[in-house]
């Protein structure tokens, strides 16, 4: 299986969640990109993210984050 654009569009938002605090959320205004908005409820809906709009991430957010910038850190370029 391969990823889909659904579940690219939801690494990159959970990504650009603050990482230096549990204390730190995102807020995912009504103007943004619609993939954006739709990663979002997708991550709610999972139980990832408190908020269909962002809010914080939840114990599994924190531990797909973590995972997520193992993964990004060994595709990256060298």
């Amino acid at each position: 299986m391969t990823f889909t654009s659904e579940m690219v569009a939801e690494l990159n938002l959970l990504l650009k969640f603050p990482n230096k605090s549990l204390m730190q959320g995102l807020k995912i205004h009504n103007d943004a990109e619609p993939e954006v908005i739709a990663a979002a409820t997708r991550l709610h809906a999972k139980g990832i993210v408190t908020l269909p709009d962002g809010g914080y991430l939840t114990d599994l957010g924190h531990d797909l984050f973590e995972h997520a910038q193992v993964v990004k850190m060994a595709l990256m370029e060298k």
